[in-house]
């Protein structure tokens, strides 16, 4: 019932043509008073929600960078580009099957490596946040912080994630097995040349795997109290789970 109370007052109040971040929070302190907890302020929101993402951040850029944390991960594991699908077919069907897997494997193992530097790429990207964008992703869907995220800051990630996947794909041997992949494609009789770009496709990829772990993440601090490992997470999520 406190729940239902909580969830109903607040949605009037965002629904409020005119309304502000302060109308917000006096809506928030008068349904806290009755909750038994103290009101959780506007820093406190915008805070726990940083930190919610810096949590899902680190843990989801720690799993993706363990070995195999792409490569045997269906969910998130790198195929051969796809666009050039007809690559990997004829070449298997040529007898180079295990370059291609090897191809694979390196490729992923390339992203798991890239992924060890993501933290602090993301970290910086969430610090432009809002307090009205906090209030917004607090009440908003399990993974709306990873979508602000997504939405915001993709571009700006890819720019600066390029050269950290491109440096190891190199380290990985990725992008040597790739060209001498596509280079013995080209020398088949009759097919039509290729030359797609690793570094964009392994990129995109690489961040798609990353925003799917750190919303997962999310969902789960969202969901699970003992996810939450700070006292202001604690805080935060509590009053938008509270009964």
């Amino acid at each position: 019932m406190k729940k239902l109370l909580y969830t109903s007052l607040v949605a009037l109040t965002l629904g409020a043509s005119a309304c502000t971040v302060a109308d917000i929070q006096r809506t928030v302190d008068g349904v806290m008073a009755g909750t038994g907890g103290g009101a959780v302020t506007q820093n406190e929101v915008a805070s726990g929600l940083k930190q919610a993402l810096e949590v899902g951040i680190t843990k989801g850029s720690n799993q993706a960078s363990q070995t195999d944390g792409f490569y045997k991960n269906s969910l998130i594991r790198i195929p051969f580009p796809p666009d050039v699908q007809k690559v990997e077919n004829t070449l298997r069907q040529v007898g180079l099957g295990k370059e291609v897997d090897r191809f694979v494997m390196t490729l992923n193992r390339g992203a798991e490596d890239a992924a060890k530097s993501a933290v602090p790429i993301f970290v910086n990207a969430i610090k432009q946040m809002s307090i009205a964008d906090a209030w917004g992703i607090l009440k908003g869907d399990k993974d709306a912080a990873t979508q602000y995220l997504k939405r915001t800051t993709s571009t700006q990630l890819q720019n600066a994630f390029m050269p950290v996947i491109q440096q190891s794909l190199e380290k990985t041997n990725a992008t040597r097995y790739y060209t001498d992949l596509v280079t013995q494609y080209n020398q088949i009789p009759l097919v039509q040349k290729v030359n797609p770009n690793l570094d964009e496709y392994a990129t995109q990829k690489a961040m798609d795997g990353l925003f799917l772990l750190i919303a997962q993440e999310e969902a789960n601090i969202r969901e699970n109290p003992i996810a939450r490992t700070t006292e202001l997470l604690r805080r935060v999520f509590a009053k938008e789970n509270q009964s």
